[in-house]
């Protein structure tokens, strides 16, 4: 599933497409996670695009009235395209610039979604109740290109101290907690697993043991890794790919996750794979404490 690595170079991919041009939306196929609103073509027809953001794993274009909220969910990806190629059998909507570019929507699993709010973007319901964004706008890669993307609740400061605070009382999981999206947003299970080895914390540890040194250390390498992998266009797991169709370099750089048997880099021992709120989670047993 795209975590915040790839929606961010996604949406650094389509900005020069669509950001301040009239567009129109085509759509194909309205089944996706969410069903794509009726008359939404009509909504849309003609309007600006005024500014794009990102908010956890959404995308936000916000135009003249109202604005779209677009979840790539699986296995969603973008294309920018010239001319008016056919669309492929998963290709299920288009928007359309006034001069004629298209941004092809791709989903195979059709769990992504685009869904219409009327009024302000960030008071949504799904987007409400999100957690601190880790890496802030002006936070990553490209700074000029960074957009103001957060509410007063994202822009809580994502330190030790705040995990710390938050995680007193709860029993989970350290990683399940780094992955709940009221906590913090877009640290899906790779990048999970990625910090917690930079970190030295076991993924198996109960969150309310682990101290806000130890939350500080993992606080700051959650932010290193994301930013790492916006610099490197994400990670090329199972369907992902950039909108000019090109692949994320960060799985080059993972040091635990999908590598169970391989040796640890840091200690030698072998990493090691649990199961951790269904998902796989991989660790190094030496290292990880």
């Amino acid at each position: 599933m795209p975590e915040l690595p790839e929606v961010e170079t996604t949406l650094r991919g389509i900005r020069g497409a669509l950001q301040g041009a009239r567009i129109r939306l085509v759509v194909r196929e309205r089944r996706l996670r969410w069903r794509i609103p009726a008359g939404l073509e009509r909504r849309v027809r003609g309007q600006t695009v005024a500014g794009m953001r990102r908010r956890g794993k959404y995308i936000l274009l916000v135009l003249e009235r109202g604005a779209l909220l677009i979840h790539l969910g699986m296995s969603g990806s973008f294309r920018v395209l010239s001319g008016a190629p056919a669309p492929a059998a998963h290709d299920h909507y288009d928007l359309v610039t006034d001069a004629g570019r298209i941004v092809r929507y791709r989903d195979p699993r059709r769990f992504g979604c685009l869904l219409w709010c009327g009024g302000e973007p960030l008071q949504h319901p799904r987007l409400r109740g999100l957690g601190v964004e880790p890496v802030a706008p002006t936070d990553t890669v490209d700074t000029t290109d960074a957009i103001d993307t957060v509410d007063a609740t994202a822009r809580a400061a994502f330190d030790g101290d705040y995990l710390r605070r938050i995680a007193a009382g709860r029993r989970i999981t350290v990683k399940q907690f780094l992955m709940d999206s009221r906590v913090v947003v877009g640290v899906g299970n790779i990048y999970a697993s990625e910090a917690l080895f930079a970190a030295a914390i076991d993924p198996r540890r109960a969150c309310h043991r682990v101290s806000a040194a130890r939350y500080q250390k993992l606080a700051d390498a959650t932010r290193a890794i994301l930013r790492d992998a916006i610099r490197r266009g994400g990670s090329t797991i199972r369907d992902f790919a950039a909108a000019d169709g090109q692949p994320g370099y960060f799985e080059q750089e993972l040091k635990v996750y999908g590598r169970e048997g391989a040796p640890c880099a840091r200690c030698g021992r072998d990493i090691r794979r649990a199961v951790i709120g269904q998902r796989s989670t991989f660790y190094c047993p030496g290292c990880q404490r």
